[in-house]
């Protein structure tokens, strides 16, 4: 028992969450009553959406402390990329099921789901939650109010003593710390959270929407593979699929299985940790990339939207797809990182659109199969982005040293 103990610890953690995925998948197959292992995932991801808050909170508000006057954090190339890559993802998904376009039958519907009001009700949404009250934003799992709140007492405390902002920094490292316990867990969380999905779901699920699914996985990977690489190339000018695989990798299995942005922020913090990246960028941008950057889910809305006019056969004009894209882009921020959040806010978008609401039953009995595709191309984007403007601006901050060590030596030389 101890050899197996000792080489358990010996592995990497992608390694020992494979390992789990496998154990998950071989129990949710032979012993699909055994609810317990799926207690496990559950208990998993409520720690991770517990201590993600705190986290967001403590490390933003000791980082914006301690902000050295002159320091550029690259916040707005950082929004910029966000909105632009979601974007892309809805127009890639509006286009993807233009050239392919599917047909099927309504069997049920979803009289429960209701509609957002529109546009502006979104938009008052994302406005009160900057207002929220700060400690309901922080039981609540709001992001954006934590965000600015955080950002507030951060600007506050930087005319605190140096002790104060010791304690922040110790704080912020104590919830870190905790979050490496947390995350440590892994293996035994997508365990369970794979056993789940394999035993509710299995693979009947596939059999009357492969098409859908197709078309849905292809534009994700296309733009997983294709727009994001060009995203972070742009910024790097040099081959960006190490950085691409690397996110990949570390952060989207776990994003696959807990299908919340929200709970997978403090993995992608370390992440970014692991890679040197500056903290008082990665320390909003992730948290921030969480709630507005959400390629999967701009893909699921495109492609989501013209599958029901299809079925509906409801002829769709340019007008109506462009407005498709900005609602989808919009409706994908609204979402706000949480689990079945995307077939909510598609409402909207099929509202935008004239479409009829009843198009939702659609999907809905594959949405929980969707949304860990959604969710993993909505993680390791953030942490892709994050990544490239970090490493274009160290790259940046070289060539000026460089450059400005040529400039002292070529004065030396003349004088």
């Amino acid at each position: 028992m101890k050899q197996v103990l000792n080489y358990w610890s010996q592995l990497s953690l992608i390694n020992r969450i494979v390992i789990g995925m496998i154990i998950g998948i071989l129990l949710g197959i032979f012993v699909p009553q055994a609810a317990a292992v799926g207690t496990i995932g559950t208990v998993f991801v409520s720690a991770l959406k517990a201590i993600a808050p705190l986290l967001v909170f403590f490390i933003v508000l000791s980082a914006l402390a301690q902000h050295k006057e002159g320091h550029e954090t690259n916040m707005k190339s950082i929004v910029i990329l966000y909105l632009f890559g979601t974007f892309a993802a809805a127009l890639v998904g509006v286009l993807a099921s233009f050239a392919f376009p599917i047909t099927l039958t309504l069997t049920d519907s979803v009289s429960e789901i209701k509609a957002p009001e529109g546009i502006a009700s979104v938009l008052q949404t994302l406005i009160l939650k900057i207002v929220d009250n700060p400690v309901n934003a922080l039981m609540s799992g709001n992001y954006i109010g934590i965000l600015s709140w955080a950002v507030i007492f951060g600007f506050a405390f930087r005319k605190a003593d140096v002790s104060m902002k010791s304690v922040l920094q110790q704080v912020a490292d104590a919830t870190s710390h905790v979050v490496k316990v947390v995350i440590s867990c892994a293996p035994f969380g997508i365990m369970g959270l794979v056993y789940t999905t394999v035993s509710e779901n299995g693979v009947g699920v596939f059999a009357s929407y492969g098409e859908l699914i197709m078309v849905l996985l292809g534009s994700m990977f296309f733009v997983a593979l294709v727009v994001n690489p060009i995203i972070v190339f742009f910024m790097i000018k040099e081959n960006p699929y190490p950085i691409v695989f690397r996110c990949l990798k570390d952060s989207g299995i776990t994003a696959f299985f807990t299908r919340s942005s929200a709970a997978n922020i403090p993995v992608n913090m370390e992440l970014c940790r692991d890679l040197g990246l500056d903290e008082d960028s990665y320390s909003v941008s992730i948290p921030l990339g969480a709630t507005i950057n959400m390629d999967g889910t701009a893909v699921y809305m495109g492609v989501c939207a013209l599958f029901v006019a299809n079925v509906y056969g409801v002829p769709l004009t340019m007008n109506q797809m462009i407005m498709i894209m900005f609602t989808g882009t919009l409706a994908s921020i609204g979402t706000a990182g949480v689990p079945g959040g995307g077939l909510i806010m598609l409402a909207m978008v099929l509202q935008s659109a004239n479409l009829p609401l009843e198009g939702i039953a659609l999907v809905a009995g594959i949405d929980r199969v969707l949304d860990m595709f959604r969710t993993t191309l909505n993680i390791t984007g953030d942490a892709a982005v994050a990544v490239a403007v970090d490493h274009s601006e160290k790259s940046s901050d070289k060539e000026l040293i460089e450059k400005m060590q040529e400039e002292k030596e070529m004065n030396s030389i003349i004088k």
